[in-house]
């Protein structure tokens, strides 16, 4: 068996870290973590030093995406798919519909149109790699939802609100988008995701920021016969975000990288830094497989290639997997495909904390390896 070829060390990423999630941490947020360390993990998160930093990042993220008036961010346990079971419990009254173009949308469709007690969802589907023209307003519609960008094949969807029947909701997916995508809150009800993509935390916590619609229907909701447990309660969720906390124990290490991440970015400009850092090194790659011998983007429209998950398929006669090995066997790692796509892909995350000097570098280190290191 021969043995795995190195790549040369000028040609590695400084940092090779470049998975779609879990994403990079920066030394920063690590740093801060072990400050917190005496101080505040291991305490207890109704009490005012918790209820402070949830409260800051509360402040933070409002700051960060320009909350509009009455707006509220809100907070659970669980991450994003814990939030499509809340989200069927909580926020769709009787149908909801769903723009489906991967392997995330279409499961919270799944959520909404098995659940008992509401009627079968509308699903506007599309063949991976794009997307549907939008939603089609449909009577009995009072959840519209999507992704605002598809984490397992790079699709990115437009963020517009829907005039769809009186008092219809546009809800929508942006876990591996929040962060690093533009986005105008006042056209949503409820933007949400889990902050351990652009934002560089860990999982198993949701974000959410709500309209007085959302917030209003959520009280509706929970006024009704319908049974709700309780870690699944929207109206639990949001008494609790009003006093700075959650139901029961969160993951502090994950808030205060959260945290620092925030202030990282506040500092650098903000919402409108962030998305121009991801559109920079994604277009590196975009326009690397562009010009590639041996490799195409696999989102044929460029309008609609994601600006944070950027995939890329290669010919034939070049195996991914053998280049994704090479690369992890020498410090790059994590840019596999989506494993239920099932492509002879890459799949390359630029996140926010992800510089353009690596982006480039990741890109010779392919290059390379397709050159010397695939026999």
């Amino acid at each position: 068996m021969s043995s795995t070829p190195v790549i040369p060390p000028a040609l590695v990423p400084e940092d090779g870290r470049f998975g779609a999630g879990p994403s990079r941490v920066r030394a920063a947020q690590v740093d801060a973590l072990r400050d917190a360390g005496a101080t505040l993990l291991g305490t207890s998160h109704r009490q005012a030093p918790v209820k402070d930093l949830v409260a800051r990042v509360q402040e933070q993220l409002g700051e960060f995406f320009s909350l509009p008036e009455g707006y509220e961010i809100v907070l659970g346990l669980g991450g994003s798919s814990t939030f499509w079971d809340a989200a069927a419990f909580g926020l769709v009254s009787s149908r909801a519909e769903h723009l489906s173009f991967g392997e995330f949308g279409a499961k919270f469709a799944s959520v909404t149109d098995r659940a008992p007690f509401l009627e079968p969802s509308v699903v506007v589907e599309a063949p991976a790699g794009s997307r549907p023209e939008g939603p089609r307003v449909a009577a009995g519609v009072d959840v519209y939802a999507w992704p605002q960008n598809e984490t397992s094949t790079g699709v990115a969807m437009p963020v517009r609100r829907v005039h769809g029947d009186q008092g219809a909701l546009t809800v929508v997916d942006a876990t591996s988008a929040a962060g690093g995508m533009a986005v105008d809150l006042a056209e949503t009800d409820v933007y949400y995701f889990s902050p351990q993509k652009n934002f560089g935390s860990d999982g198993g916590i949701w974000f959410a920021a709500f309209s007085p619609a959302a917030l209003e229907r959520v009280e509706q909701v929970a006024a009704s016969q319908r049974w709700i447990p309780d870690v699944l309660s929207l109206a639990t969720a949001v008494e609790n975000s009003r006093k700075h906390q959650t139901y029961n124990t969160p993951a502090l290490a994950g808030l205060v990288m959260l945290d620092e991440q925030l202030r990282w970015f506040l500092d650098q400009g903000g919402l409108p830094w962030t998305a121009a850092r991801t559109a920079e090194t994604s277009a590196l790659v975009y326009d690397w497989a562009e010009h590639s011998d041996v490799a195409h983007p696999f989102v044929a429209e460029a309008a609609h290639r994601s600006p944070v998950v950027c995939t890329v398929d290669f010919d034939d006669a070049v195996d991914a997997a053998r280049i994704a090995a090479v690369l992890r066997a020498n410090g790059v790692v994590d840019v596999e495909p989506y494993r239920k796509l099932g492509r002879n892909q890459l799949r390359i995350a630029t996140f926010a904390s992800v510089p353009p000097e690596d982006v480039r570098a990741l890109l010779a280190c392919i290059d390379w390896t397709v050159a010397h290191g695939l026999d």
